[in-house]
C-alpha cells in the first residue's frame, strides 16, 4: 500500500525511487515489523493475560519443571508475529504480486487453524485441540489451494516440477501430481515448526534464520540476471516475497524480546502452525523445497525424532529418546534450557549455511 503510493509520487519527487528497489523495501519491512512489535507487544500480552487467566495449560507427561516454571504464561503469542507481519507486508509489498497473496494465504489460513487450537486448549484447560484428523484436512485444503496458484502463476515445466539442488539443470517433472508434493512440504513445515516449539526462543530463531536465508534465495530466483549467474531456475515475480521474508525477521525479533527466558508469551499454535507454513509455501513458491529441508533441518530432527520415537514404542515397546520431541530428550539428560535453545540456534545457523552453499554448488 505504502510502496504503491511512494511509486506514483516519483514523477514528483525523484527521491522516492529508491523504494523501487526491493532491498529497501525489505529494510523497510524488517524495521515496521519491529516496531509494531515494540509499540503493541506489551498491550497484546497484558490482553492476553487478561483474557487467558491461568494461561497455556502445560503437559503432564512433560519435564516437570516446566509445570512451575511455565504455568500461567500465556499462549497465542502468533497474533503478535502476524500482526507485525501482515501490517509491514501490507505497507512494503506490491499488492499486486499474486505470490504473495498465496504465501499470505497459507500464513493467516495456518495462523487460524493454530488460533482455533489455541482456543479450546486455553477455554478448555486441556493441553489437547481440535480433532488431529480434521486439523490435518484444513491444512491440506488451505495448502492445496496456495500450490495450485503457484502452479497455475509460474511457467510450464518448472512450475509442476521439483528442482534438485546441487544441480543445475535436474528437475523432477510431476505434472499435475505436483499439486501432492507442494501441499506435503507446505503442511509438514508447519508441523515441523510447531513440534519445535517447546522451550523459550528455541523455534523463533531457527524461523528467523530460515526466513533471512530465503530472503536471499528468493532475491536471487526473483532476478533473472542474479539467477541465470548463479544457474538457478528462474521464477519471474517471486523476488517480491522478499518483503515477506523481511517482515518475518523483524517480527521475530520484537517476538523475542518477549519470548526470551523467562519467556513473558509463549507464540502457541497460532503462530508457529503459520510461520512454518509460511516458509514452506516460500520455499514452493521458489522452487527449493528440497533447500528447506537443509536450511530447516533443525525442525526435520525435531520430527523424526518423535516419529523415531513413536514407531520404536509401538514395534518394540522400547523408547529410544528419554522423550520426545528432541529437545525434551536432553532436558532429561539434564542440560539447562538455555543451553539446549543456544546450541540448537547454532546448529539452526550451520544447516542454513550448508543450505545457501546449494546456491553456488552446481
Amino acid at each position: 500500500m505504502l510502496y504503491l503510493i511512494l511509486i506514483s509520487l516519483t514523477d514528483d519527487v525523484s527521491a522516492l525511487n529508491v523504494f523501487r528497489y526491493l532491498t529497501t523495501r525489505t529494510g523497510g519491512a524488517v524495521l515496521t515489523a519491529l516496531f509494531f512489535i515494540f509499540v503493541f507487544g506489551p498491550r497484546i500480552i497484558a490482553l492476553l493475560k487478561v483474557k487467558q487467566g491461568r494461561g497455556q495449560p502445560i503437559r503432564s507427561d512433560g519435564p516437570q519443571r516446566h509445570i512451575l516454571e511455565k504455568q500461567g504464561t500465556p499462549t497465542m503469542g502468533g497474533l503478535m508475529i502476524l500482526s507485525g507481519v501482515f501490517v509491514a507486508t501490507f505497507l512494503w509489498a506490491d499488492l499486486s504480486n499474486l505470490y504473495v497473496w498465496a504465501v499470505l494465504f497459507v500464513t493467516l489460513g495456518f495462523g487460524a487453524i493454530g488460533f482455533y487450537d489455541d482456543f479450546l486448549k486455553v477455554t478448555r484447560s486441556t493441553t489437547k485441540g481440535f480433532s488431529g484428523k480434521a486439523r490435518l484436512v484444513a491444512e491440506f485444503v488451505i495448502a492445496g489451494i496456495a500450490v495450485a496458484c503457484f502452479m497455475w502463476i509460474g511457467e510450464k515445466p518448472l512450475s509442476s516440477s521439483l528442482a534438485v539442488p546441487f544441480f543445475k539443470d535436474v528437475l523432477i517433472p510431476f505434472g499435475s501430481l505436483f499439486i501432492i508434493v507442494g501441499v506435503l512440504v507446505i503442511v509438514s513445515a508447519g508441523n515441523a515448526v510447531n513440534i519445535t516449539d517447546g522451550l523459550d526462543g528455541l523455534a523463533i530463531v531457527p524461523v528467523m534464520i530460515a526466513a533471512a536465508s530465503f530472503g536471499l534465495i528468493v532475491y536471487l530466483v526473483g532476478n533473472a540476471v542474479f539467477s541465470e549467474y548463479l544457474q538457478l531456475h528462474f521464477v519471474k515475480g517471486s523476488g517480491e516475497l522478499a518483503v515477506i521474508c523481511g517482515a518475518l525477521v523483524g517480527a521475530g525479533l520484537g517476538f523475542l524480546w518477549f519470548n526470551a527466558p523467562p519467556a513473558m508469551i509463549f507464540m502457541g499454535d497460532t503462530g508457529s502452525l503459520a510461520l512454518g507454513g509460511a516458509l514452506g509455501a516460500i520455499a514452493v513458491a521458489v522452487k527449493h523445497e528440497l533447500v528447506l529441508g537443509i536450511i530447516g533441518g533443525l525442525f526435520v530432527l525435531e520430527t523424526v525424532s518423535v516419529i523415531v520415537q513413536v514407531v520404536s514404542f509401538k514395534m518394540t515397546g522400547k523408547r529410544v529418546f528419554a522423550m520426545a520431541p528432541l529437545h525434551h530428550h536432553f532436558e532429561q539428560k539434564g542440560w539447562k534450557e538455555p543451553t539446549i535453545v543456544i546450541r540448537f540456534w547454532i546448529i539452526a545457523f550451520v544447516l542454513a549455511i550448508i543450505g545457501l552453499s546449494t546456491l553456488k554448488l552446481r
